[in-house]
C-alpha cells in the first residue's frame, strides 16, 4: 500500500472545451458532477472534439446562476441553463456508443459557429433525461458503468511523475516540455514513480474507493497547445510519449494516465490535498 495525495481536479463541463480546476469535487458512479454533461455536435449528429475543431480548447466554461457560461475572448459569451431539458431529440454517438441528446437550442448554436469560426452548424447537446449511454467495454469497466460523454471511463488519473518523466524525455530530445493540461485529467496525484499508476489496481480514501481499470490511449489531442489552439509541427509530444510509455499489447501508440471506475463514495467529496492508499494488481 502506497500513501498517495491529491493534487489537483479538474472538470470539463463541456467536452473537449477548456476545464475548470476546482478544490473540491462531488464524486458520481458516472463521473464528477458536472463532469463533461454538454457536448458539440454538427448538425446531422456527429460528435465534435479538438481532433477536429482544436479551437474548443479556447472556449473557456464556467457556472453562474444554474447556468453553465461559455466564453471565448473577443467572442463574447453564451449562458445555458444546466437542467435545461427541454429540445429537439439529436441522435449521436460517442466513439460507437449511441446516445440520445437535446438540442440545447438556435442562440447557442449560432454562437457557437462564430466563436468557433467554423463554416459548419454545430448544436450543444446535453444528454436526453432518463437515458443511460451503452457500456461498449464491461469486461474492463464493469456492466453497471455508465458516463456522461467522456471517451471512456468516468474518471481519468494522472501521475505527476509520469508528466515529469515525459518533460525530461522532450528536454533530453530539444523539445519543449508540456503542462498537465495536454491530457485533459480529473484526478492528479502525486507519491508514484512514474507510470506507476499503470500498475495500481485500486485508490481509496476516507468514504471512497476508485477502480483503476485500463491505460488511457493517447491521440493527436496531446499535440494541441490549450492556450493558443496550435498543433505541434513535430506531434509532439505524441512521438516521445509513444517511445517512453506505449499502450500495452497494442499498436505503436502512447499511454497517459489511467481510467477509473467508481466502486463506493457516491456523492463523497474529494479534495485537493487529501492523501489516499493505492494498492498494487
Amino acid at each position: 500500500m502506497d500513501k498517495l495525495e491529491i493534487t489537483g481536479l479538474r472538470i470539463y463541463p463541456v467536452k473537449s472545451m477548456a476545464g475548470i480546476e476546482l478544490d473540491e469535487a462531488v464524486l458520481t458512479g458516472e463521473g464528477f458532477e458536472h463532469d463533461r454533461r454538454f457536448m458539440v455536435v454538427r448538425k446531422e449528429g456527429t460528435f465534435v472534439t479538438q481532433r477536429d475543431l482544436p479551437k474548443l480548447a479556447l472556449v473557456h466554461t464556467g457556472f453562474e446562476n444554474g447556468s453553465i457560461r461559455l466564453s471565448r475572448p473577443g467572442f463574447g459569451e453564451v449562458t445555458v441553463p444546466t437542467d435545461r431539458l427541454q429540445g429537439d431529440l439529436i441522435h449521436t454517438k460517442v466513439w460507437g456508443d449511441h446516445c440520445e441528446t437535446v438540442d440545447q437550442g438556435e442562440e447557442t448554436a449560432l454562437w457557437l459557429q462564430s466563436a468557433l469560426e467554423c463554416h459548419h452548424s454545430l448544436r450543444l447537446v446535453r444528454m436526453k433525461p432518463g437515458f443511460q449511454r451503452p457500456q461498449n467495454r464491461p469486461e474492463l469497466l464493469g456492466e453497471n458503468t455508465t458516463t456522461f460523454f467522456a471517451d471512456a471511463a468516468p474518471y481519468l488519473v494522472a501521475n505527476e511523475a509520469s508528466l515529469d518523466a515525459l518533460n525530461q524525455s522532450l528536454a533530453a530530445g530539444g523539445h519543449q516540455a508540456v503542462p498537465m493540461n495536454r491530457f485533459r485529467p480529473n484526478i492528479i496525484i502525486r507519491g508514484l514513480e512514474a507510470f506507476a499508476e499503470h500498475r495500481l489496481s485500486r485508490l481509496e480514501g476516507e468514504g471512497f474507493r476508485l477502480g483503476f481499470c485500463h491505460p488511457c490511449e493517447r491521440c493527436v489531442v496531446t499535440t494541441i497547445d490549450q492556450e493558443t489552439a496550435e498543433k505541434n509541427p513535430g506531434r509532439q509530444p505524441f512521438k516521445t510519449l509513444r517511445d517512453i510509455n506505449p499502450m500495452p499489447k497494442k499498436k505503436p501508440a502512447p499511454a497517459f494516465g489511467h481510467n477509473a471506475i467508481l466502486l463506493h463514495g457516491e456523492q463523497t467529496i474529494l479534495k485537493t490535498g487529501i492523501t489516499m492508499t493505492g494498492s498494487f494488481s
